[in-house]
């Protein structure tokens, strides 16, 4: 199989460095591009020494000029609490990323993914969620600066391969979770396990009975990969995601139990726009991709709780 340059914008980020890794090992050179406002370069100091890897520090609202034959658009802070701390920034790496992006994609008559995210379908009123769904989104709440970004970039993407023929990819990503969560990033199972090793008290927010569905990183990039190969006509959306649901209130006692905590359960009030529910429909995925998600959650938490245990030990101001 020949070779390709590919380009994995927030290629420092959780995801992003675990899908240079994947990318890197099935031949391919790869050009990891990230500012660090929430990816840390630990996550691919192992990869610099790679001969097929290149580290470019750069702003995707900026425009970049390479050559490439592929583009993983993942840059954007993913959660709450950083997306949330700049939200004018947010919507500018959202909406002028995916143009700068995809305007280097029509150049170079590249392939370009998009990474979305099920925020796009808000705090949604159809359960499961299903691709058709327009979803249920309040554009000026605090989570809008991410929410309307994504959307808009879907557009953006959808316009882009109408008018310019750019052969474009979207998939919606759902909770996904695994080693390199950042520790500070207020998702809730890094938020948890980090409470429980640390035996501090685990904060629910609400009853603890709004739902969530946890897909392991692993499952998660494979899909990607998997989506990035399909024939130009297939453009997406397509939900990536565990259709398992579990309650908050589980995650915590779950969580409790694998690291023998000694941490109580306490809870604080729900945040604005948190949404109720949160389960893809991966139908779409299972037919077009073959692909569904394997892990357990049991089984990624404890890869993820080792992760954090030993990044504790290395690294405790960074865990602060």
């Amino acid at each position: 199989m020949k070779s390709k340059t590919i380009l994995v914008t927030g290629g420092g980020g959780f995801l992003g460095s675990h899908l240079c890794e994947r990318l890197l090992a099935l031949g391919n050179d790869v050009i990891c591009v990230d500012n660090f406002y929430t990816g840390s370069k630990r996550n691919i100091r192992h990869l610099l020494e790679n001969h097929r890897f290149e580290l470019i520090r750069h702003d995707v609202t900026l425009p970049l000029v390479v050559e490439v034959d592929e583009i993983y658009n993942l840059a954007c802070p993913a959660s709450p609490i950083h997306y949330q701390r700049d939200p004018a920034q947010t919507i500018k790496t959202c909406v002028h990323g995916a143009i700068n992006m995809l305007g280097l994609a029509k150049r170079t008559g590249a392939k370009v993914l998009q990474a979305s995210t099920s925020e796009v379908y808000g705090d949604p009123t159809v359960h499961p969620q299903v691709e058709e769904y327009w979803g249920n989104v309040n554009p000026v709440g605090l989570r809008s600066c991410y929410d309307e970004g994504k959307r808009c970039a879907e557009t953006l993407f959808f316009a882009y391969n109408l008018q310019c023929g750019v052969p474009v990819k979207i998939v919606r990503i759902f909770n996904t979770y695994g080693p390199r969560m950042h520790p500070n990033d207020g998702r809730v199972v890094s938020n948890f396990i980090l409470q429980a090793l640390k035996n501090e008290d685990i904060t629910i927010y609400g009853s603890g009975e709004q739902t969530r569905s946890f897909c392991y990183r692993d499952d998660l990039i494979e899909a990607m990969i998997r989506m990035m190969a399909t024939p130009a006509e297939i453009t997406g959306p397509i939900n990536i995601g565990n259709p398992t649901e579990f309650t908050i209130l589980e995650l915590a006692e779950l969580v409790i139990e694998l690291t023998g905590s000694k941490s109580k359960i306490i809870r604080a009030p729900l945040p604005s726009d948190d949404p109720k529910q949160r389960r893809p429909d991966t139908s779409k995925a299972a037919k077009i991709l073959n692909w569904q998600a394997t892990t357990p959650l049991r089984e990624g938490l404890i890869k993820t709780i080792e992760y954090f245990d030993q990044l504790l030990k290395e690294d405790p101001e960074f865990c602060r």
